[in-house]
């Protein structure tokens, strides 16, 4: 389905579902500081997730695999100064840190802790209202990691997480399906598997977000190529902890 992006208010549609970005999110994406990633909000649908994702002033956000920062630079404005944003890596990710790290410390952002973790399964020193994680849920079972490393990666999530966290996964689709067969080849999971996954960890389903679909996408070729990067077929699910 198309998405309509309205630059101040945002509405976003998804089938039996509107929502409408709150004040924060929006004041936060417009910004001034943000300038340098403005251009990337549309493509992203950032404020149809986040509104998606119910955010909000004081929560405790971890940001898993943070790439560039692109998310905990949101984050940090939305939950303010009661709130606290994790941006972490793990430590067999660390490689991935090595530019991005010192440049996100760079900003001296009050409310954001970011670091390579000392272990692999993500932690986090206080509970948690939020757990955020785009475009990495289809490495965890590569490298003959399996289904194993799923469970171990869902149930830490599921410990650091409050009573009624959230827990949100974006991720390139796979056809449906095809399971975890094509996680380290095309880098897409079907989004079935993911559920199936998490839901066993104990958490509940608690929506999904079609504005990142794209059905032009056939699902056959690699995230990275040309052709189809930046403009792959994403689903987006919401889980909650009981």
């Amino acid at each position: 389905m198309k998405a309509m992006w309205i630059a101040a208010a945002t509405l976003v549609t998804a089938p039996a579902m509107a929502q409408q970005a709150s004040a924060p999110i929006v004041r936060t994406l417009a910004d001034p500081a943000r300038a340098d990633q403005q251009g990337d909000d549309a493509r992203r649908q950032a404020a149809a997730v986040l509104a998606f994702a119910g955010v909000k002033p004081g929560d405790v956000v971890v940001d898993y695999l943070p790439g560039s920062g692109y998310w905990t630079r949101i984050f940090t404005g939305i939950v303010g100064p009661k709130g606290k944003v994790f941006a972490v890596w793990p430590a067999a990710g660390a490689r991935y840190a090595e530019k991005s790290l010192p440049a996100l410390k760079a900003r001296n952002l009050t409310n954001v802790t970011a670091e390579v973790q000392a272990t692999n399964l993500p932690t986090a020193p206080v509970p948690v209202d939020l757990f955020w994680t785009v475009q990495n849920y289809h490495d965890i079972p590569n490298n003959g990691a399996g289904e194993p490393a799923l469970r171990a990666f869902d149930a830490a999530v599921f410990k650091l997480l409050k009573k009624g966290g959230t827990y949100v996964v974006i991720d390139h689709a796979d056809a449906p399906g095809t399971g975890m067969a094509h996680t380290g080849t095309t880098h897409r999971i079907d989004p079935a598997a993911v559920r199936q996954q998490v839901e066993s960890a104990g958490f509940r389903f608690a929506g999904e977000s079609k504005v990142l679909r794209n059905p032009a996408d056939d699902h056959s070729k690699a995230v990275f190529d040309p052709t189809v990067r930046g403009k792959t077929d994403q689903f987006a699910y919401k889980f909650r902890k009981p």
